[in-house]
């Protein structure tokens, strides 16, 4: 029985089918990644396990009990999603936000936890008390990142954490996953920039028009001729 578990997962909008029949294992302590194209159903896949999706069918298990379905009872279980996009609360301040990601455990230890994020992010402890709608597209990654990390995850689930950035903020952004998932973190990362989510996986699995088509090692998928031709540009 692996940490977390995802058996036979499928979710339609309407008639058309987004995932069929999907499968996955996440070891504890361990970055698995999800790659593939756009379109080839990664996001529906992290929606369907955080809830915001409905599951067609299909069952999750984390640490060998059953998840439910809703995103209020999924996020109580430990399981915390960093959305595509960011989607930081524009109108509040770093702290704020930060004090908002803290739903799973007391007001109080959430407060304690905050300088923590600053030690971890530097340059959100500099703009703690800035509103997080005027950080550059890095520092709000960082700041859903950190945001996500309040809720003291079993399972951090990060949602094309590079999209949108800059070459050298994607380096940094992939820097602080390493450091998260050294910390103890599990890690389950959606990323299109298939090189740099298995330069730091430990494993995996490549989704194709809502199936998963290969899955192994990262290092070993990293040397498959069909999976560079296809996703590393080689």
């Amino acid at each position: 029985m692996s940490f977390f578990e995802v058996d036979n997962l499928s979710v339609s909008y309407g008639h058309i089918s987004a995932l069929r029949d999907v499968s996955i294992r996440v070891e504890e302590g361990t970055v698995v990644s999800i790659i593939g194209s756009n379109g080839a159903g990664k996001s529906t896949l992290m929606n369907a396990i955080s809830g915001v999706v409905k599951r067609e069918r299909g069952s999750l298990r984390l640490e060998g009990k059953a998840l439910p379905g809703q995103a209020h009872r999924v996020v109580h279980s430990g399981i915390i999603q960093v959305p595509e996009g960011r989607r930081v609360f524009a109108g509040l301040t770093v702290t704020e936000n930060l004090i908002m990601g803290g739903c799973r455990i007391p007001a109080a230890e959430a407060r304690k936890k905050i300088p923590g994020m600053y030690e971890l992010f530097p340059i959100l402890g500099q703009r703690k008390n800035q509103m997080a709608g005027t950080l550059s597209g890095g520092e709000q990654q960082m700041l859903a990142i950190a945001r996500g990390l309040m809720a003291d995850p079993k399972i951090l689930l990060l949602d094309e954490p590079s999209l949108g950035l800059a070459p050298i903020i994607v380096s940094q952004v992939f820097d602080i996953v390493k450091q998260i998932n050294e910390k103890g973190i599990t890690v389950l990362l959606v990323e299109q920039n298939a090189s740099k989510a298995m330069s730091i996986s430990d494993y995996t699995y490549v989704l194709e028009t809502g199936k998963i088509v290969a899955e192994g090692s990262s290092d070993k998928l990293r040397n498959d001729d069909t999976i560079k031709k296809a996703y590393l540009g080689k």
